[in-house]
């Protein structure tokens, strides 16, 4: 049995992550300050501490603790938050970050995974996005993913950085900067209006929670270390698409209501796995049709 660090583990993929290691008779330690709106959910076989990622109290807990893994979660995730506040953007994402990277170097933790975004390639070049894509930034949330990323490269600590495409699934809340499915989700199960910014003919990567946590948990019990690596599905859906499958798997009967296109959206972000495949072999991926309608048993149970 492994002691490991979860940051932000009571968050949406967090908890999931939490689940994963716990069920595989890791002992799990959870840093998480509780102010994700996704924070409801608790393991209660892994230990929480209400603690912010900036704080010097964390040092007490490295000191106590030898951790084999640190996965650091823990984040400002709203690029419109990021917009109108870039100072707490920063300081969450990049001096929070730094603060845990730098007591896993003290306290030579073995290895540290961290959640990055495909927000730092910015409008797509060529699809699908490979790791080799330019980086482009078009927030302070991309800024800071980045920033982050270079400062766990510099650091010396073993790393692996998942670059996440777009997640869905069960705990994922619909208010904030949630995500598509779960906005559709919520308005679906209540029979509220669903609305489709343009067309809804742009395409995303969705990739389910308990995919995510699996591949996670992979990564961090095997030798690989100093990657960087899309974790995606290779795979694209409209906007549409989406809709159609979830009507079907809600039963909701009423037509979507199009609307204006947002400002700065990226039409389409497909990202390539083909390194991660080559990294975790032979992992097959819950399909987007399965992924829903075990979304849909979830909040019906």
């Amino acid at each position: 049995m492994s002691n490991i660090l979860i940051t932000g583990g009571l968050g949406f993929i967090g908890s999931h992550v939490v689940d994963c290691f716990v069920e595989n008779g890791h002992n799990v330690w959870v840093i998480d300050n509780e102010s994700s709106l996704n924070s409801g959910y608790r393991n209660n076989k892994a230990i929480y501490i209400k603690e912010d990622i900036r704080s010097d109290k964390l040092e007490e807990i490295f000191r106590d603790i030898h951790f084999d893994a640190c996965i650091h979660l823990a984040a400002q995730a709203s690029v419109t938050s990021s917009v109108k506040d870039p100072i707490n953007d920063a300081s969450v994402n990049i001096l929070g970050s730094i603060n845990i990277i730098q007591l896993c170097k003290k306290y030579n933790c073995g290895k540290m995974l961290v959640a990055s975004s495909a927000a730092v390639y910015g409008n797509p070049k060529y699809l699908p996005v490979d790791e080799e894509h330019p980086t482009e930034i078009l927030s302070p949330y991309g800024l800071s993913k980045l920033t982050m990323e270079k400062y766990i490269q510099l650091s010396g600590v073993p790393y692996i950085i998942c670059r996440f495409s777009n997640v869905y699934g069960e705990r994922q809340n619909a208010f904030g900067e949630a995500g598509v499915v779960s906005i559709f989700s919520d308005a679906m199960q209540n029979n509220k209006d669903v609305f489709i910014d343009g067309d809804g003919e742009q395409s995303r990567d969705f990739v389910y929670v308990k995919d995510v946590a699996n591949i996670i948990y992979k990564l961090c019990s095997s030798d690989i270390k100093n990657e960087i690596l899309n974790v995606s599905t290779n795979t694209s859906c409209t906007i549409n698409e989406l809709f159609k499958t979830m009507a079907k798997v809600y039963g909701y009967e009423k037509e979507p209501i199009h609307r204006e296109s947002r400002i700065g959206d990226i039409k389409n972000s497909t990202l390539d796995n083909t390194h991660l495949m080559q990294v975790i072999q032979l992992y097959k991926f819950i399909s987007l049709d399965k992924g829903l309608q075990g979304l849909g048993n979830y909040i019906n149970a």
